[in-house]
């Protein structure tokens, strides 16, 4: 199968390069080394409106992205040359594009792998194509089209501007700071900390978390270690000390609860600094 410079050239009866239907909603790179899963997942996404691009391993991937800017990413693990995890590092590095991670690693401890590296989702082979083509639109429908890049801008004065402690939370742009330093955020965890504050202080489960963000109810336990796990990446960047939140508390076997943007303690003055000692008297001998 060749696909020269990445881009999908799935061959029609007529030997032409096999389109989406007229204006494409997003373009969507898959990553993958088995051609018979390529060419499944091309052709569905094609005829559910999307431009697919393609790549056979983990630098090519790379290539592709910086060259084409896709909307979203739909990567394998285990992949030839990088795998699908350090495609996902150096991604997160400059990028909060979407990532999906197609995988025959079933092990809870994979899927938080994967994740952990900021990840959107994460879903087992073998799969169902109508399932991953829910997840993708779900996405896709939280992050809009042509926001691949992670482009640093200044945050406006206005509505939409919200104050959390010593957080500036800009609804409208998706960007978070402290102290006039941005924090940077997957649109995932950004949904994830609007949907905490939306009403501070709710309760809000993890169940319905799992279905606002991801857009599917939770099947099984690990459905909502997606959450706890997003939870974890969400306080490793903005709490003080991740590991007694002040921001984003737990609420033990429901879900998890934001705290009341007026009960957040403000941050400590820093403490003044300490008087010079007196200089020590010399005894001078007559």
């Amino acid at each position: 199968m060749s696909h020269p410079g990445g881009l999908s050239q799935f061959q029609g009866n007529d030997g032409s390069e096999t389109q989406a239907p007229g204006n494409p909603k997003a373009t969507i790179l898959v990553v993958d080394d088995e051609p018979a899963v390529l060419r499944i997942l091309v052709m569905r996404l094609q005829l559910a409106g999307y431009r697919v691009i393609c790549a056979e391993d983990g630098e090519e991937a790379l290539e592709i992205f910086h060259r084409e800017q896709p909307d979203l990413l739909v990567l394998d693990v285990m992949l030839p040359r990088l795998d699908g995890f350090a495609v996902c590092r150096r991604l997160r590095a400059e990028s909060c594009v979407p990532i999906i991670f197609l995988s025959a690693l079933e092990a809870i401890s994979e899927r938080v792998a994967g994740l952990d590296l900021g990840a959107d989702d994460y879903i087992p082979k073998p799969f169902s194509p109508k399932e991953l083509e829910a997840r993708i639109a779900t996405i896709l429908r939280r992050v809009g089209p042509g926001s691949a890049t992670s482009e640093i801008r200044d945050l406006p004065v206005g509505q939409g501007v919200l104050r959390v402690g010593d957080l500036v939370v800009d609804t409208n742009r998706r960007q978070v700071s402290r102290a006039g330093e941005r924090i940077g955020l997957t649109y995932t965890e950004f949904s994830l900390l609007e949907l905490l504050f939306r009403e501070p202080g709710r309760v809000v489960p993890r169940a319905e978390i799992l279905e606002q963000l991801w857009g599917y109810p939770p099947r099984r336990a690990a459905d909502l270690r997606v959450v706890d796990v997003y939870v974890a990446r969400l306080r490793g960047k903005l709490e003080p000390d991740p590991r007694n939140p002040e921001l984003i508390l737990t609420v033990r076997g429901i879900g998890y609860s934001s705290q009341r943007v007026g009960d957040i303690p403000a941050p400590a003055p820093a403490p003044a600094p300490a008087p010079a000692p007196a200089p020590a008297s010399v005894a001078v001998a007559s």
